[in-house]
Parts: structure tokens; sequence; C-alpha cells
């Protein structure tokens, strides 16, 4: 049965971005509907399971902090126990130590737990992809692929701004001309990550359990158990490709990428691959950034573009652009 429902406001993407904003919202009153096309909250802060209980991040594999608004929710998770340090820097291939001092965090049980904790008080429906955005007298209508219909005074989209722009396409006039340029020239770089569970417990990645690379397909590499995240008598390893080798191989089968990651990662493997998953991350890193926390436009309707190619295409970003768009809605809902 198709449904009819109105809200203060909607908010597309069950990101940090959003995730963050509704929070904001939520907390004042407001009444609002987080809807995402994914199964889990998060975006990418992404982690799964594999065969014999392990457990990967396959997504954004830690974060930093360096704006106080920022580190006053990281210093409530770590109170909780949702977040803790990883460590301050990684060796690269030739085993020099990266580092700038920062701490590494990472979710206690994986990256997706920071998203959790912030959905669990928060009206979230899954499974949901908007097929189309109208404005009808000041007000926003979005159908769903199922056909229900969701009104909202306001909309807040977090997706990757291609896809926000591609939703936009329908409404007449919805951004202005000089921002909507400005938003088109924001391309993202492409992740081909694997997911590789081995036979052994521990891989030969060096302590703490992440590595660089370059010069090869790879450009990270990490150890999921060594991390912290993972206990099993089975290593479970992320391997990232690199931006150049994920957008040249983009449209290659599983079997070839997987196959040419696994060759490039074989010094460090320790022991034979038991299975493997591929993940395209089609929206991987923004290459440019739009120079504000956030976009907001009054006229059609009140509306806002937030996440991480908003003033940094980083964890902390995508939260910091979230906070600020739910402090710009809330004002446009006064």
């Amino acid at each position: 049965m198709k449904t009819e429902e109105i809200r203060d406001v909607l908010i597309v993407g069950a990101g940090i971005s959003g995730l963050l904003a509704a929070k904001t919202l939520h907390s004042g009153g407001a009444n609002l509907l987080v809807v995402d096309k994914a199964r889990g909250v998060g975006g990418r802060l992404a982690t799964r399971r594999m065969g014999s209980g392990v457990v990967v991040d396959h997504g954004a594999q830690y974060f930093t902090v360096t704006e106080p608004q920022f580190s006053a929710i990281v210093d409530d998770w770590k109170l909780a126990g949702i977040v803790r340090p990883w460590a301050h820097g990684f060796r690269l291939q030739d085993g020099t130590l990266k580092s700038d001092g920062k701490a590494r965090y990472v979710g206690t049980t994986g990256m997706t737990a920071m998203a959790k904790d912030v959905a669990r008080s928060l009206p979230v429906r899954l499974d949901t992809r908007i097929a189309r955005l109208e404005v009808r007298d000041s007000v926003w209508l979005a159908t769903t692929e199922a056909g229900d219909r969701i009104f909202a005074r306001a909309l807040l989209l977090t997706a990757p701004v291609p896809q926000s722009l591609a939703l936009l396409n329908t409404v007449h006039a919805a951004l202005p001309d000089t921002i909507k340029a400005e938003l088109e020239q924001i391309q993202y770089s492409p992740c081909l990550a694997l997911l590789a569970r081995l036979e052994r417990p521990s891989s030969a990645i060096p302590e703490p359990g992440g590595m660089w690379l370059a010069g090869g397909p790879l450009s990270w590499m990490a150890d999921n158990g060594k991390k912290g995240i993972s206990g099993s008598d089975h290593a479970a390893l992320t391997l990232h490709a690199s931006a150049g080798y994920s957008e040249a191989n983009w449209e290659s089968s599983a079997e070839e990428i997987t196959a040419t990651l696994l060759e490039a990662a074989a010094p460090w493997l320790g022991s034979p691959v038991l299975e493997t998953q591929l993940h395209r991350w089609r929206y991987s890193l923004p290459k440019q950034t739009y120079p504000e926390r956030c976009v907001a436009v009054a006229s059609p309707a009140p509306l806002v573009l937030a996440g991480d190619a908003f003033g940094g295409p980083r964890v902390e970003g995508a939260a910091l652009s979230g906070l600020a768009a739910g402090a710009v809605l809330a004002k446009m809902l006064r």
C-alpha cells in the first residue's frame, strides 16, 4: 500500500552528515525523517562481516580530529566506548613511518559504530530510494521508488554531489545558476575495495595493522584483527586500490581486479586467501570541495546540501558539514 506523510524536514542520506544534522534538528523538536537507499546507516562509515565471523571496515578506515566542535562529539564517543585511538601513523612499504602526530581513531566495533550511535534515537527509513523531487506551493514532495509520497517543509541532501544534483534536475530553479555551476565542478575519485579472509589469524602487515603503498595498484592495506575490530582465527584484510587504478579498471571484472590486488598484496598476506569480496565505491573521495560547510537556499522551497564535499573530504569534514546544515535548517524552520 502506498503511503503519504508530512514532515518538517526530509533528509536524504544516512551517513554521518545526515545523521548529525538530524540529531541537531531532532533535539529541537523538528518532525523529521532520514531516508537512505542502503540497508544500513553510515554511508562510507562501512563495516561488514565475512565468513567465520571476521569483521572488516571497507570504507573509511579511521578518522582524525582537529576542530573543537567535532572533538566534543568524539570525547563523548570515547567515554561511551564507541571509539578509541588506533595509531598515530602508519608505515610506508619501505618501512618508513608516515605520521603527523595526530591520533587516528576507529570505531571500537568498526567504523559504522559512530553512525549507529547517532541514529539510535532518530527516525531512519532504510532501503528507501527517492525517485523524484517536486516543489508544490513552497513545500517539497519526494516520491520514492515504491510510490510513497513524503511532503516536507525543508529538504536536506547529503548524498555525493552528482547524485544530489541528479535528484534536483526535475525541480525548476532549485539552485541559483552560480551555485549549481560550482557544484557541477565537484568530481570524485572512485575506490575499488577488496576484502580478504586469510587462513591464519594474522597477516604480515606491520603493526599497528595499517600500511600505505605507492607506485602500484594498491594505496592502502589494513589488517582488521591488528586494528582491533575483528577477533577470529582468520585474519581479515582491507585492500584499497589507488585512485588511478580504480578509475582505469572501474568496469573490469571482479575476478580480474581481485587477482591484480591480491598479487600486489602478496608479500604481506602471510597465508592463503580463503574468501574475497569486492566493493566498488564510485564516490570515494571528492577531488574538489565547496568552500562553505553547506549550501542553503530558501526558494523555491528551503533546501540544504551537505556532505564530505563541503568543508573537507574526511569524516570530520562530513560531520562538521552535517552540524552546520542542522543549524541552518533550524533557523530556516523558525
